[in-house]
């Protein structure tokens, strides 16, 4: 069932007061909507925001983090491990509440600007206080913000599609993930410098990724009148999810993204947590460039603008001229490249472990197949999730995706609390041992995967698709 209508003009739709807004995309339209550069911008800036305040996270609570007399109260290296998995997970596990807001009250619009709002206040709090105190609340209200968001900005993209144009949303998801790294490197490359400088430190490290996402705020604001604004479902949005359809839809992605949370579980170690510090023990030069331990994550950002377009002009047509290439095929290509990335850092640690000191280059090797990884696997499942979620589901169906990678996240903070209870039954998680586990893991699921995956059995659907056909037939009948 969907409640988009064809309309001669614009109809009223939720978002600010006495504002009239397009609910149904443009059927003729065969160019990008005009609400696209608009999400763009913001989730650049946004991104910054985030990925910026992640780069400098882990390194924060391990050397700056102070008690409330202003004395360091810094946590050890599991620990911060536990507590930076966590708030991803929390990021990740949120994004059901947004969907919830968006698909079945307040519509997406509304949603993504209240909530950018507490998120700024996150920011601010850890700009403000460099305590455990001011870690928890900032955190806690990021973890809002951020979750609450993002299955509803992914969802807004494609909700701006129609008929006629739905052949670029592999493109303008293409460019939707180009804007997420554009933001992501330069704050990488920044926020840890800041962190670095005693003239500036922990205040300005954070503070600078709040005033990108108050700039998020604005953009996304500005495009207001620009948008296709979708009507929530209201208990349509519940039918829907109950119904048979519905329960099909998110039990058969499920089923394929249990291994996509492992997948999470490795990346997000690359992210500022695990990676950068193995980084500290590695030596930092290399081609002349003296890095951070946590800039070395920049590598991902960096990699991930270069292979978008390498991949979606070169790689992808050559392997499909072997054999087809279906999203799901990608999907599992990328799990088996995962696995060669932690493999690599595996091997590092054990030199680490062994009293050597690596150069950092060989760690830049991994993120080479880490980002590989990336670009087959997240691009590929943020544009697969869209295409096979019910209309009136497709922020649910986004929160089901980002809910992977709050289990992956999860999964890896839960080991991180069973390292000291393991050893003493022989197995060791410490230093090499960990990555070996890890890697291990990856193989063996990306090995079920190719199994479970011949299994899926899914459905196409475009928002608007039903009200077009209407529209056709009824012509058609006149």
């Amino acid at each position: 069932m969907s409640d988009f209508v064809p309309s001669s003009g614009p109809t009223t739709a939720p978002g600010p007061a006495n504002q009239k807004y397009r609910t149904l995309p443009d059927q003729q339209l065969t160019t990008m909507p005009p609400g696209v550069p608009y999400i763009i911008g913001n989730e650049a800036a946004e991104r910054f925001s985030f990925y910026g305040m992640r780069a400098v996270l882990t390194v924060f609570m391990t050397k700056y983090l102070l008690d409330r007399s202003g004395h360091l109260a810094v946590m050890g290296n599991d620990e911060a491990g536990a507590w930076s998995h966590m708030f991803v997970s929390a990021v990740y596990f949120l994004p059901i509440l947004g969907a919830l807001l968006s698909d079945g009250i307040i519509g997406k619009f509304r949603t993504i600007f209240y909530l950018s709002i507490v998120y700024c206040f996150g920011h601010f709090s850890l700009a403000l206080d460099d305590t455990r105190l001011g870690l928890f609340l900032g955190l806690l209200l990021i973890s809002f913000g951020a979750g609450g968001i993002k299955p509803c900005v992914s969802a807004n993209v494609g909700d701006q599609f129609g008929q006629g144009n739905k052949h670029l949303l592999p493109r303008v998801f293409s460019w939707f993930y180009f804007s997420i790294n554009v933001g992501s490197f330069v704050s990488i490359w920044v926020c840890p410098i800041l962190l670095d400088d005693p003239r500036f430190g922990p205040h300005y490290a954070f503070g600078l990724p709040g005033v990108f996402m108050v700039i998020a705020t604005i953009v996304f604001w500005l495009g207001r009148k620009k948008f296709v604004h979708v009507r929530p479902g209201g208990l349509g949005f519940v039918r829907e999810a109950v119904s048979r359809e519905g329960r099909s839809a998110i039990g058969q992605l499920f089923l394929i993204y249990l291994f996509v949370a492992i997948f999470w579980a490795l990346w997000d170690q690359s992210a500022g947590i695990e990676w950068t510090l193995q980084a500290e023990h590695l030596n930092l030069n290399f081609l002349g460039i003296k890095f951070l331990a946590a800039q070395v994550s920049d590598a991902n950002a960096i990699l991930i603008l270069l292979f978008i377009p390498l991949f979606s002009y070169g790689v992808y047509p050559l392997i499909d001229r072997i054999f087809p290439l279906t999203p799901l095929r990608k999907i599992g290509i990328g799990l088996f490249v995962m696995a060669i990335a932690f493999a690599i850092v595996w091997w590092l640690q054990v030199r680490i472990d062994a009293g050597q000191t690596p150069n950092v280059g060989w760690q830049l090797l991994a993120y080479v197949f880490l980002t590989a990884s990336e670009t087959m696997v997240s691009i590929t499942g943020l544009e697969f999730s869209y295409t096979q979620a019910p209309p009136k589901m497709k922020s649910a169906i986004m929160a089901v995706w980002l809910l992977v990678v709050s289990l992956g996240n999860l999964f890896t903070a839960f080991m991180h609390s069973l390292v000291p209870t393991l050893k003493p039954l022989g197995l060791n998680l410490e230093n090499a041992g960990w990555f070996q586990f890890f890697t291990l893991l990856m193989i063996g699921a990306a090995i079920i995967y190719v199994f479970v995956a011949r299994w899926y059995r899914g459905k196409t659907y475009i928002q608007g698709e039903e009200a077009a056909e209407l529209a056709t037939a009824e012509t058609l009948s006149s």
